[in-house]
């Protein structure tokens, strides 16, 4: 069945449309077995996904095997117009996918998919422009030898995108991949798969068959059967600890590079010089409190300052207090819900170890949605977790939802090891108006991505990854296109 993206107008032709279907060689092809999917502010079903056996993935990656050989020899420059062309086309439609993103993953629409949809076609529009940057070197080796270095696509590449920002993430991996002139094959998440399928789709309209192809399905069928193909180059992959670490082992056996992008346990170092009102913002945008806290960069750890922390806490306590927790499709709405039952099992544990701790306050804030067609069983409010000792696991591990822990400091050497006290290294902020401070906090802090007086979410052309246990590669960058999406080749020429 050939695609007719343009056709579809509202979510429930969109759910109709991708129901049970791959997108392999420009084409909608159905699959044996399916997915339901579920909208988690309703616990309705919305619409059923594939679920990709063993053979239907490397259909999906055959079909990407012969498309790259074409692929590959377009221009450069011309590879970047297409996706150009394709992250228009995703923009264009903007409203249609904010919409569907809205229904599978529980994200307020207003505070979260109609920036995320924005974001995944600047991303792929960046990338785009960036065609002719795809350069090598010439090395002065020898005078009447040329020597020098091109770059070359790697082959297809196998992403793995997860449910939290899984427009933004489609984007990240694809856009670099495909201009750098490989394939790719890209597993949708299982929560949360149609906003991506009809993102590709969209796209599909400006490239070749077989260049982008979406599959959908559960890790241990799909995925595995993704990562172990002998024809997969490259693997990228966005998502638990847990599975990068087995993802990794799977590339380290076949020698093939792969890029991962983990978890993190983000430290906010709120100082005592710090503009309070815009650190309180601060700490509500870096703890991605309207994305319900789903976010590996989230500013989970709050260092205060002993003498600001209780004005701090009072202004902090007020705004929370004035988030909407209700319908995601509701325009008035700034927090929804979390994406499933076991995440919501996993975030009340954590709280439920804070509960029991011995001195520590445990604070939720805002109002549950109290309309009736709402299910209340995955809405949480914000949480702020106090007075927990630094070996707590609520400060220790990643809870993944809308919990902060807010402790005290005093003295600077203290809270930068305090900081670093932890095996991720992803995101940091440090809030201070002294100029030696914001330069010395920035240079000692163990994380990729630091930045003072702000806590922004991936920015196109903003070098993004993180250190330790939260992962390896970069993303968003001309870096992480030329040094992740190609490989270099030395050539030598001698005439005499």
């Amino acid at each position: 069945m050939t695609y007719q993206p343009s056709a579809l107008v509202s979510p429930q032709e969109v759910f109709a449309a991708f129901d049970s279907v791959n997108l392999i060689d420009g084409a909608r092809c159905h699959t044996a077995a399916s997915l339901d999917v579920l909208n988690p502010a309703t616990g309705a079903v919305i619409g059923r996904a594939s679920a990709s056996n063993t053979a239907e993935t490397n259909a999906a990656i055959e079909s990407a095997r012969v498309a790259e050989l074409d692929w590959a020899q377009v221009p450069a420059r011309e590879r970047g117009k297409r996706v150009t062309a394709a992250a228009r086309a995703v923009a264009e439609k903007t409203e249609l996918i904010a919409q569907v993103l809205a229904h599978e993953t529980g994200k307020a629409i207003r505070t979260e998919c109609r920036g995320e949809v924005k974001v995944a076609a600047d991303i792929l529009e960046f990338y785009g422009n960036l065609g002719s940057e795809l350069k090598g070197q010439t090395i002065p080796y020898h005078p009447r030898m040329l020597t020098m270095t091109t770059r070359e696509p790697l082959g297809v590449v196998a992403a793995i995108v997860p449910w939290n920002v899984p427009l933004v993430l489609f984007a990240l991996k694809v856009g670099p991949a495909l201009v750098a002139g490989n394939t790719i094959v890209v597993k949708a998440s299982e929560e949360a798969p149609f906003a991506t399928f009809l993102m590709a789709e969209l796209m599909m309209r400006h490239l070749p068959a077989g260049a982008l192809n979406v599959v959908n399905g559960t890790g241990a069928v799909c995925g595995d059967a993704l990562t172990r193909n002998p024809d997969i180059a490259k693997i990228t992959f966005t998502g638990s600890e847990a599975v990068g670490e087995t993802i990794n082992k799977i590339g380290a056996e076949r020698i093939i590079p792969v890029s991962l992008e983990l978890g993190g346990k983000s430290p906010m170092i709120v100082c005592a010089d710090a503009q309070l009102d815009k650190a309180v913002a601060g700490a509500i945008s870096g703890m991605r409190f309207t994305r319900q806290g789903q976010s590996c960069t989230a500013a989970s750890r709050i260092y205060l300052h002993h003498s600001l922390h209780d004005a701090f806490m009072e202004k902090l306590s007020t705004a929370l207090n004035a988030l909407r927790i209700g319908d995601p499709l509701d325009e008035a709405t700034d927090v929804g819900t979390i994406i499933n039952a076991r995440q919501v099992a996993t975030i009340n544990r954590y709280i439920a170890l804070a509960e029991k701790t011995p001195g520590a306050t445990v604070t939720r804030f805002g109002k549950m949605p109290e309309d009736k067609h709402l299910s209340p069983d995955l809405f949480l409010q914000p949480t702020i977790l106090s007075d927990l000792p630094d070996d707590h696991p609520c400060v220790m591990e990643e809870i993944f939802g809308p919990v902060a822990v807010v402790q005290r400091w005093s003295d600077y050497e203290d809270v930068i090891a305090r900081a670093n006290s932890t095996h991720y290294g992803l995101a940091a902020s440090v809030w201070t108006r002294s100029l030696s401070t914001a330069l010395d906090s920035t240079a000692r802090l163990n994380a990729g991505y630091v930045q003072v007086n702000q806590n922004l979410t991936i920015q196109p052309n903003v070098s993004y990854g993180g250190f330790g246990r939260s992962g390896q590669g970069k993303e968003a960058s001309l870096e992480a296109m030329v040094e992740h999406f190609t490989r270099s080749k030395t050539i030598v020429m001698n005439f005499d």
